[in-house]
């Protein structure tokens, strides 16, 4: 969200007598209590905040107990990340009565993070970048069963899903697992291996071991090719 974000006033909302119950799943806490503190004053924006989760584990057991309408997703998680929630989520958002439904709240703006969660079932996808008064309204949107996405964002989906010339997957990168995406993106973005350990909770050996297998697999000799490859596939 923004460094100085837009502050909700009484009008900014239809007062108080829509709701919607929503999990927040993000792993920075300080963000999670940003977004808490800027969309969840419930009396005001009618958004009452039920749950957090900081990894994919998380995720699913506070999103199984409190069974939200609404869950604002980070698309890159601990534990397999956004794509790996939605999936382990399948059921709840596929139920007859009461769906839970999904929507990306996301740093990345890359076309492949885009189309990963939409493709697993998200409503939508916004950036940090949103104001408070924005994201609540697109809480309610997804809640309704609209689609919401950032206006730039859009384009990806309906080229992805429009277009028949382009593969719909990228086969190079289809031969990784999501672990091995997520070490991916944070090798390109110049993490120390102690640093990817740190952020997915996983050895520096394992780290290593990932590295190995990713540039096996895309034919790569080292992290500098690695970060050239990723770049033009937008993954950074």
């Amino acid at each position: 969200m923004n460094e100085q974000p837009e502050t909700l006033g009484a009008d900014d909302t239809k007062g108080s007598a829509r709701h919607v119950r929503v999990v927040l799943v993000d792993d920075h806490r300080m963000f999670r209590t940003g977004v808490q503190a800027e969309i969840g004053r419930t009396d005001v924006t009618g958004v009452e905040v039920v749950g957090e989760a900081a990894d994919v584990d998380q995720a699913v057991t506070v999103i199984t107990a409190t069974r939200p309408e609404v869950v604002l997703l980070d698309v890159h998680l601990p534990g397999g990340g956004g794509v790996e929630v939605l999936r382990r989520c399948a059921s709840l958002m596929s139920a007859a009565e009461d769906p839970v439904r999904f929507l990306a709240l996301s740093v990345s703006d890359a076309a492949e993070d885009v189309i990963g969660v939409i493709r697993g079932g998200a409503r939508g996808y916004v950036t940090k970048t949103i104001t408070g008064t924005d994201l609540v309204d697109s809480v309610f949107r997804v809640q309704d069963g609209d689609a919401v996405f950032s206006p730039r964002l859009a384009g990806f989906v309906l080229d992805a899903f429009a277009s028949t010339d382009a593969p719909p997957v990228d086969e190079d990168l289809d031969r990784l697992t999501q672990r091995e995406r997520e070490v991916l993106r944070l090798i390109a973005r110049g993490y120390a291996y102690k640093e990817i350990a740190k952020q997915l909770f996983i050895s520096v050996k394992t780290v290593e071991s990932h590295v190995s297998a990713v540039l096996r697999k895309l034919q790569l000799s080292n992290r500098h090719e690695l970060t050239r490859w990723a770049t033009a596939r937008r993954l950074v």
